[in-house]
């Protein structure tokens, strides 16, 4: 049956803001946007004057909000940062009168460009982001739309209770973006999507309503359309609207779980699911009401836990497979293809975790929950026997670390697609269709052959048990030509879900991205509705405009389109995952957002992010402001760019992101290079001669280190000399001991262990200031056979200056470096490191800065850490036991270039009973937590985790610690002493280190 509409467009409301449109030469839209009628600077100071909140339009603001994680871009008009939803209210109230759209911004990581827009950008997630309550006994709770899903989780669990509907980004995400997208994740054949567990919602409208909706009874429109007024008008409307819509709604909305597209809720206005205004304007993606509030569903939480992995001849015998699993009840049932265990491995991440699945180029992988474990392994099992009888490899995972190492596999493809090595950069665009369950795998492999038509590749993965489809295609978005194809891909690709009866978007929603082909899945009299259920909200148009309906064309406001052609840079570091493009090296970042983790209970990324909960502070902020330096967009200045100098500065250098990003984002390294450039014939900060040449000034206090330590610990002399260095007047300055560790060591009688030959590495912090344990290694290596020498001069390799940019004094001693070592470096002679943040120099920094000296490729591969180096060459330590207990640090750099796994199974093998506290940075990152105006970041991210369970730590448990930055923290926040790894082991090969 067809219907065909009469629309009045004067009762419907509708009105289209009138859009400035730029083209390019060949005629294509390369941006569209809605501007402002009113004055910008007035719209600021008007917001300033009235909201408590943070109002920010300056450059850098407007640059670090001008995408999500989509391919698009539009720099906002300014950024809001609401402290209560009184600030949204009035914030709202003064863009109405100067005419300025709006859009809502959560955790950022929209996929479809939904999250920017040429408009004021409200960001929830910095104080609006509680649970306000939570009753577990009617199984509510209501949240702020800045809370992050895992802070809700975390809090039911406590009640054996859940909230269902879990993305990959469920750690950082927050709850209003699910609500603007209706996100569904790995649980929603348990749970449903998001619209499926709203209770109700509290919204605010750009015409300034403030309204609570929910269920409506009979009873209750009664009583709204008595009220009359601005809520009367609108229960009205959607009351005539539903009548009109309801036998199109019924028609045209694909009958699948996973509807997403357009405004795919609007069913819920029906009588049978009871007049549901709530669950209608969940997916509408801030085009008609901002959310101000929301009570949403709980469900029971299977405490425990199994997997069930299936393994098949390929992904299309796994599609198939669907409808045969689920009448088995799993909670989950996940798939992915062998392009994406290739593609983990190429890239190293994860490569233990793609050894856990069954032999198969594509798996399934299904859940299994109950009260007992023995329940649900029996269930799991059920499914198990059934595919074994047929001939599929399978495994049960009970062990709960291998569950989460399967999980972590599945959860990283988003970034592991993104960028692999020798292949082309994968992004988004029809990463998220979805057909039904029964369809899967026919439509899977006619997706499959689509790509190839259109000369597209792409791992295939996803929440199959709900019969979507993720991947990251490898479209060329840089060139008109790429772009005529993507755009027929794109209609292509449409047209081939729509005969299956599916969706253009499974969870993802629609934004820009697919907006466009809305009326291919729905036909032009539903698009029709859509323009009018938004007009009933939203009469004015200027809430996300664009998005959704009458959407921006989808080649249009392109992050990285054809326009995009910033020239080369001279660099510094050779970038050889970017292709040697430090310009490629600022696109790296994705807008994933895993660095907006507010935990270290997994990774080290991002400690200042942690401490401040500043976008420009996290991994992915400083990312964008990078790139929109380099694209001279909002930020014209270039290097010279305050606003980038002031995000990276309180970067740490902690390499967190180097190992923890999805795409392996390198922040340390590009804070290096932008500090070189920003630098360059000026003069830097006092901290930056203080700290970042510690090495030249410990040199020279070896002359006389009794002088320097009165001098920087007298009463009066030392306040000045912290003044005069940019240190923290909080802060002790480490003292200098009596003698360097190189003054011992040449000194003494010289001990010839007869065995192999060893060199060791005097870095600046273990020769000067803790020798102590440099001894201690030294005796250990000997007493275990070892023949110790270490360099016949001094030499450094200028950890303290990547800090600061100082890249031509960093160069000029890693020559020194290798010229002086050119002969141990030929023979292969081993050298050990004690400072992790040197030996990550020796791994990371040195291969940057010289990637074709081959004397450096060698040193970088002959260089280790004390325990990496043990575990490597010494089968057993039986002979060295040590016993008691420990609290370990590992160090960020340890963690992030060296891998600490060497260091635990030493602690293993001499019997340490030992805990690794998950604290991520300990906030001191080497010259960072002694700097004034860093100190309270600094301390933040101590406090947070490590100084707490250090100072609940019993006395007799030891804190272990090499870093020496890591050390200091500890010492000088709780007073407890700590001991490096070479100390530990050294007492138990029964050495007493004495100075």
């Amino acid at each position: 049956m067809s219907h065909v509409i009469e629309v009045d467009h004067a009762r419907a409301g509708i009105r289209r803001p009138v859009r400035r449109i730029e083209r390019g030469g060949n005629g294509r839209v390369r941006s569209a946007f809605v501007p402002t009628d009113g004055s910008v600077k007035e719209l600021a100071a008007a917001l300033r004057s009235t909201i408590e909140g943070e109002v920010r339009f300056d450059d850098g603001s407007r640059a670090l909000y001008a995408t999500d994680a989509s391919n698009y871009r539009q720099v906002p008009i300014g950024v809001v940062i609401p402290r209560s939803v009184d600030d949204v209210v009035a914030a709202m109230a003064i863009c109405r009168k100067s005419g300025a759209p709006m859009v809502m911004r959560g955790g950022g990581t929209s996929l479809a460009g939904q999250g920017c827009n040429v408009a004021v950008l409200i960001d929830f997630s910095k104080y609006l982001n509680r649970i306000v309550a939570l009753d577990p006994e009617r199984r509510l709770a209501r949240v702020e739309p800045g809370c992050v899903l895992d802070t809700l989780r975390s809090a039911a669990e406590q009640h054996h209770l859940t909230f269902g509907p879990d993305p990959a980004t469920h750690d950082h995400n927050t709850l209003g973006g699910m609500l603007g997208n209706n996100s569904c994740g790995v649980h929603s054949i348990m749970s449903g999507r998001t619209s499926d567990n709203v209770e109700a919602l509290e919204i605010l409208t750009y015409d300034g309503m403030r309204l609570k909706v929910g269920r409506t009874d009979d009873a209750e429109f009664r009583r709204i359309l008595a009220a009359g007024g601005r809520a009367g008008e609108i229960y009205l409307q959607l009351d005539d609207f539903r009548h009109r819509y309801e036998g199109l709604i019924r028609e045209r909305y694909p009958k699948i779980p996973r509807r997403v597209s357009g405004y795919e809720n609007l069913d819920q206005l029906f009588a049978e699911n009871g007049f549901n205004v709530a669950r209608a304007l969940v997916g509408t993606e801030s085009t008609c009401v901002t959310i101000l509030e929301a009570t949403l569903e709980l469900i029971a939480s299977p405490p425990e836990r199994v997997l069930a992995v299936i393994g098949f001849k390929d992904v299309f015998e796994a599609a198939d497979a669907v409808p045969q699993v689920l009448p088995f009840n799993p909670i989950a049932c996940e798939g992915m293809d062998d392009m994406l265990v290739e593609f983990v491995v190429r890239k190293g991440v994860h490569r233990e975790d793609a050894e856990l699945v069954p032999e198969g180029k594509g798996w399934l992988i299904a859940e299994f929950g109950a009260d007992t474990r023995d329940e649900a392994e029996a269930a799991a099992r059920r499914l198990l026997d059934a595919f074994e009888r047929k001939g599929n490899p399978v495994e049960l995972v009970a062990d709960k670390r291998r569950q989460a190492k399967i999980w972590e596999l599945r959860e990283a493809a988003l970034g592991v697609t993104a960028h692999v090595p020798d292949w082309p950069e994968g992004g988004p665009g029809w990463e998220d269709s979805a057909v039904h369950r029964d369809n899967l795998g026919r439509y899977l492999r006619d997706l499959k052959a689509l790509f190839h038509r259109h000369g597209y590749e792409a791992s295939v993965y996803g929440h199959f048990g709900d019969g979507l489809i993720h991947c990251r295609i490898d479209f060329d978005l840089r060139t008109e030509k790429g772009l005529v194809n993507f755009n027929a891909f794109m209609r292509d690709a449409a047209d081939l879900v729509v005969r299956y009866g599916g969706t253009l978007s499974g969870e993802h929603g629609d934004g820009q991205a697919r907006a466009e082909l809305l009326e291919k899945m729905y036909g032009p009299e539903m698009i029709q509705a859509f323009r009018e259920f938004k007009a009933i909200w939203d009469p004015a148009g200027m809430m996300n405009p664009g998005k959704v309906v009458d959407p921006y064309p989808i080649t249009s406001n392109l992050r990285s389109g054809p326009e995009f052609h910033p020239e080369e840079v001279d660099a510094y570091f050779a970038y050889p995952e970017d292709g040697g493009s430090f310009l490629s090296a600022t696109r790296r970042c994705v807008g994933v957002g895993s660095c907006r983790r507010t935990d270290s209970d997994k990774s080290v990324m991002c400690p200042s992010y942690m401490a401040t909960r500043e976008e420009q502070y996290s991994t992915r902020g400083r990312a964008r402001l990078l790139f929109e330096m380099m694209r001279e967009g909002p930020i014209t200045d270039g290097w010279k760019s305050r606003a980038v100098e002031q995000a990276l500065d309180l970067c740490l250098g902690c390499k967190g992101c180097k190992s923890d990003c999805p795409v392996n984002t390198d922040m340390a390294t590009y804070k290096a290079e932008f500090r070189a450039h920003h630098y360059r014939g000026r003069l830097r900060p006092r901290a930056a001669y203080s700290m970042g040449l510690i090495e030249r000034w410990s040199k020279l206090a070896q002359r006389a280190p009794w002088l320097i330590n009165a001098l920087t610990h007298a009463p009066g002399i030392s306040t000045a000399a912290k003044w005069v260095g940019g240190i923290a007047p909080e802060r002790s300055i480490p003292a200098y001991a009596r003698h360097s560790f190189s003054e011992w060591f040449r000194r003494r009688m010289r001990v010839r262990g007869g065995g192999s030959r060893v060199m060791l590495w005097p870095d600046t912090f273990n020769n000067y200031f803790r020798p102590a344990t440099a001894i201690a290694a030294t005796e250990l290596l000997e007493s275990l056979g070892f023949d110790v020498v270490i360099p016949h001069r001094h030499l450094c390799c200028g950890r303290p200056l990547y800090d600061w940019g100082m890249l031509d004094q960093a160069k000029a001693l890693w020559l020194e470096v290798m010229t002086s070592l050119e002969q141990e470096i030929a023979s292969g002679t081993p050298l050990i490191g004690l400072e992790p943040a040197c030996v990550s120099a020796f791994r990371d920094e040195l291969l940057g800065l010289f990637p074709t000296d081959d004397r450096a490729r060698r040193l970088s591969a002959q260089t280790f850490l004390l325990t990496e180096f043990l575990d490597r060459n010494l089968e057993t330590l039986q002979d060295l036991r040590v016993d008691g207990q420990a609290l370990v640090q590992i160090h960020c750099h340890h963690h992030a270039v060296i891998k600490p796994d060497a260091e635990i199974r030493v602690l293993k093998k001499i019997g340490l009973a030992h805990e690794v506290m998950k604290s991520g940075c300990c906030g001191m990152a080497g010259s960072f937590g002694f700097e004034a105006a860093k100190y309270e970041v600094s301390m933040a991210a101590a406090e947070r985790v490590l100084l707490p369970a250090v100072r609940a730590a019993p006395a007799d448990v030891m804190i272990l610690a090499n870093g020496f930055s890591c050390r200091e923290q500890i010492e000088q926040g709780t007073g407890r002493k700590t001991l490096h790894v070479a100390e530990l082991l050294a007492t138990g090969a029964g050495k007493r280190i004495v100075l």
